[in-house]
């Protein structure tokens, strides 16, 4: 079993993640919201997510409602806004806690003994054994060199 089977993760649908989506790629998992100040940053998640298949990671929003109540949409309200909005070209996954005792299993596997997250699109670069390379927080924007070299050594 696989390090994210183990998670069980699901599609905003409820639906599990199919294997082809994750199998032998490095990710990058951002914790998104629809009404916050880095919600612009979809645009370059959606232009990080075109490169993805040929270099081998993808990207992965994770809805989170925890931060200032920035995503209180049902999973068809966050999946329209998304498409008509940004056209968003990369997977969804259903709306997870990413802190406190409702933690998503996916988050505890991110964060591990590190930090609470502190605020929407923070992001996390995991290697396609599922090992944490590294974070970044909400203002590092998808576009920031940073983020191709922490992916970059994800691919090792």
């Amino acid at each position: 079993m696989t390090w994210y089977q183990t998670l069980a993760l699901k599609d905003l649908n409820g639906n599990a993640i199919a294997e082809e989506v994750l199998a032998d790629k490095a990710v990058i998992f951002v914790n998104v919201a629809s009404f916050c100040g880095y919600t612009k940053q979809y645009g370059g998640l959606v232009e990080l997510q075109k490169e993805a298949d040929a270099a081998g990671f993808t990207v992965i929003g994770v809805p989170c409602n925890q931060f200032g109540a920035q995503e209180p949409g049902t999973s068809d309200q966050i999946a329209a806004f998304c498409e008509t909005t940004f056209g968003v070209n990369f997977p969804l996954l259903e709306k997870q806690d990413v802190n406190g005792p409702a933690r998503s299993a996916l988050y505890k596997h991110l964060v591990g003994d590190g930090a609470d997250v502190k605020w929407n699109f923070e992001k996390f670069v995991v290697a396609a054994d599922g090992r944490v390379i590294t974070r970044f927080g909400s203002g590092t924007r998808p576009e920031d060199p940073a983020i191709r070299q922490a992916l970059a050594k994800a691919l090792g």
